[in-house]
């Protein structure tokens, strides 16, 4: 029997290969660290799945190590942060249950693809601007602009979204951390969840 390492290294890699098919500003990506001997897994800061329910959504990596962190609160949604050592964080989101979820775009998302692939990988940068102008050169398109300020602890950006029958599927996110922070903010995040919103 496989232990619970090779088991979430199996998990984690099959999922990342599922999210790279339906992404192509992933694939691209993938494909240019790939060309430079450092593939596209040491570079995942964080990877996010979208649920109708946290726990149940976060399950399979809890029984394979991973320990809740942290619940982040938004308007009409929420999240709960994972981590494991070694492991890129694991940032599981659902819709409030009560009236306050009515506007929230996960549960149209979760019934349309699941809850068992990404909806998004974050990939750590060094140089947010660089990278979205290399990227764009590629021919990936961005939602919306850079979150956060130059020198901030965290900024961020998602591609536009993949989109599968019509519908926003897969985004790649962007992410530039300054001064060891590992954590996430909430109005990014928020507005991040906004720009790739259907129109």
């Amino acid at each position: 029997m496989k232990d619970l390492a090779a088991s979430l290294d199996d998990l984690i890699e099959r999922m990342v290969a599922d999210y790279v098919a339906h992404n192509r500003a992933a694939g691209l990506l993938k494909n240019m660290l790939d060309d430079a001997g450092v593939g596209l897994l040491p570079v995942i800061d964080h990877v996010t799945i979208r649920t109708l329910d946290i726990d149940q959504g976060a399950k399979p990596f809890v029984e394979l190590g991973y320990v809740y962190d942290e619940t982040i609160t938004y308007a009409d949604w929420y999240a709960k942060v994972y981590r494991k050592a070694g492991y890129p964080a694991l940032f599981v989101d659902q819709a409030y249950t009560d009236d306050r979820g009515k506007t929230s775009i996960i549960p149209g998302w979760v019934k349309k693809f699941g809850d068992q692939v990404f909806h998004h990988v974050a990939v750590r940068v060094e140089d947010i601007e660089k990278a979205v102008d290399r990227l764009k050169l590629k021919g990936v398109v961005f939602a919306g602009s850079i979150v956060g300020d130059r020198g901030d602890h965290l900024r961020q950006i998602f591609s536009a979204p993949e989109t599968a029958d019509g519908q926003p599927f897969t985004v790649l996110e962007l992410a530039e951390r300054h001064r060891g922070y590992l954590g996430f903010l909430p109005p990014q995040a928020d507005s991040l969840m906004k720009s790739t919103a259907p129109r």
